[in-house]
């Protein structure tokens, strides 16, 4: 075995290329490039760099011109890490939708229980909850029957079915205010993994629009309409919101100063009206919202407690097993 190997040295053929390697790599060197070849190849990428640079300035450009605002970023007073939703304000919100949004928007994905504790104590709650008059049935005859609404109840839907809705609106579908927030948020994120439906995802948004807050774009949309700019065409049923996409919205304006009356005797000014329902808005989209705030808060406290027991532990315990010294000391 040991002769072969050695034959196979003799006739080079276990010998380094590595003088090869280096005849080879500096043939690809810069250093032989002619002038002209070198002032050819930088004219080239100039003109690719200012070639990707003027697409880049036509395509936002082009974005530049569309009819759409971004909504203002507002001071909420929940958008803080330990800060908790108004209930007063959600209470003022309900009487909002109930006055004026319900006539148009459903909110099946909340029963009347869901405002025990948050805005309305069970009484009152109750109350608001007998005032509807539900369809229920079968009874022993087999008829369906009316009866006043109870916690358990949901929302009613001011119509019977989708198509009714359409014939009330002129063929747009009222969202249900209930996933609105969620809605935007979703599309915000350029993400259709919340369980909303697939009517949801048919809804006419930009997708790189409203990067704040959902409340942000809710309270801009309500409070947004005017009268359309000179050269803007509107269908008969539609009105002008800068806010919407394309600009061209469905929906009438419906909040106004003075339109409602809160229980609570807050002034109602239009921009109060938006803000209260939009908070309520908030709340229904996520009901857990001060409760993860609560817990992230209690987080807090016992991940410190254990960085802390942590650390005394290293230091006090375990640093004696890290710092001893193992000496060996051979017998005379």
């Amino acid at each position: 075995m040991a002769i072969a190997v050695g034959r196979m040295c003799g006739a080079g053929l276990l010998k380094s290329s590595t003088a090869s390697s280096l005849i080879q790599s500096s043939s690809y060197s810069t250093r032989e490039w002619t002038r002209s070849r070198r002032i050819l190849l930088g004219s080239l990428g100039v003109l690719a760099g200012g070639a990707g640079a003027l697409l880049f300035a036509l395509d936002q450009s082009v974005k530049a011109s569309d009819l759409d605002l971004h909504s203002p970023k507002n001071p909420w007073s929940h958008s803080g890490p330990f800060s908790s939703l108004d209930h007063a304000s959600i209470k003022r919100g309900y009487e909002v939708y109930k006055q004026v949004c319900a006539a148009c928007h459903s909110m099946r994905f909340i029963a009347y229980r869901n405002l025990v504790g948050v805005s309305h104590t069970e009484e009152e709650a109750k109350a608001e909850a007998e005032e509807q008059m539900i369809t229920d049935g079968p009874d022993e005859l087999g008829n369906m029957f009316q009866r006043p609404g109870k916690l358990s109840d949901y929302f009613p839907s001011p119509y019977p079915n989708e198509e009714a809705a359409r014939a009330a609106n002129n063929g747009a579908f009222p969202l249900i205010l209930a996933t609105l927030y969620q809605l935007v948020m979703e599309v915000c994120n350029k993400s259709f993994t919340l369980s909303v439906g697939h009517i949801y995802r048919k809804a006419a948004f930009h997708p790189l629009e409203y990067l704040s807050a959902s409340e942000d774009y809710i309270f801009a949309l309500l409070t947004g309409y005017c009268d359309p700019p000179a050269g803007i065409v509107l269908r008969e049923g539609q009105y002008y919101n800068p806010y919407f996409t394309g600009g061209a919205i469905s929906m009438a304006q419906a909040l106004f100063n003075e339109v409602i009356e809160y229980s609570d005797g807050t002034p109602a000014s239009a921009s109060q009206l938006a803000k209260d329902i939009a908070t309520f808005l908030k709340w229904t989209a996520e009901p857990e919202h001060d409760d993860r705030k609560k817990m992230f808060i209690k987080s807090i406290g016992i991940f410190g407690f254990l960085i802390a027991l942590t650390y005394y532990m290293k230091r006090m315990k375990w640093s004696t097993l890290k710092t001893r010294k193992i000496e060996f000391k051979p017998r005379k």
